[in-house]
């Protein structure tokens, strides 16, 4: 027992509330999130709150939602970086935006690495645009997703090359991408009632 606690302990190193994994710190990864308050990151308050270190986006309690509703970060667009995040997912549609743009009314149009319940997982998605980009459900996330419980998601852009990995599994990969700077939000999806959860959000930059 003590040695694998003792693995774990060096495994990950705490920063302001999140986590980044040993070696991310020398690699260039900062936290974008610090697990106490919103920060950096706009959206609707009612939709949007801090619970125990985590960004949790709910439509519970509130009027059904007509369109999409995001909490963006405004902490800068990125082009080419790569982005670690974890994401838990109860019910119903969310999903990662990045070289994105930003309108009126916590609106974004752009790319997503998409979730869903039941489905989507590991999907490139356009939204606002041709939607379906890369069909990374089938024969993929669909066997890599953990339903219902914490997924690592991470997402690379670099140039025209853009790359969606769930929990080890690569379920998305595209050359054909124009590169743009863009910004990073996070997505409620109109519908029913919902709820999903965003923690230890970090990124890093290619010059």
């Amino acid at each position: 027992m003590f040695p694998r606690l003792l693995l774990a302990s060096c495994l990950l190193l705490p920063l302001s509330g999140q986590m980044l994994m040993m070696g991310e710190t020398s690699e260039g990864f900062i936290s974008l999130f610090n697990g106490q308050d919103l920060g950096q990151w706009e959206g609707d308050p009612a939709l949007w709150k801090i619970e125990r270190g985590r960004i949790v986006g709910s439509t519970e309690g509130v009027a059904p939602l007509k369109a999409n509703s995001f909490l963006v970060y405004h902490g800068g667009k990125y082009r080419d970086f790569e982005l670690r995040l974890q994401m838990r997912l109860r019910n119903h549609n969310s999903g990662v935006q990045f070289r994105s743009v930003e309108s009126d009314g916590w609106a974004v149009k752009g790319l997503q690495a998409d979730a869903a319940e039941g489905r989507f997982w590991g999907n490139l998605h356009d939204e606002g645009g041709r939607k379906l980009v890369v069909d990374g459900w089938t024969g993929k996330g669909e066997r890599a997703v953990h339903a219902n419980d914490w997924n690592d998601y991470t997402i690379y852009c670099k140039g025209p090359l853009v790359r969606l990995t769930l929990n080890g599994v690569v379920t998305a990969e595209v050359n054909n991408e124009k590169p743009a700077s863009g910004v990073i939000a996070l997505q409620l999806h109109a519908g029913p009632p919902m709820r999903v959860e965003f923690r230890n959000i970090r990124i890093r930059t290619f010059d």
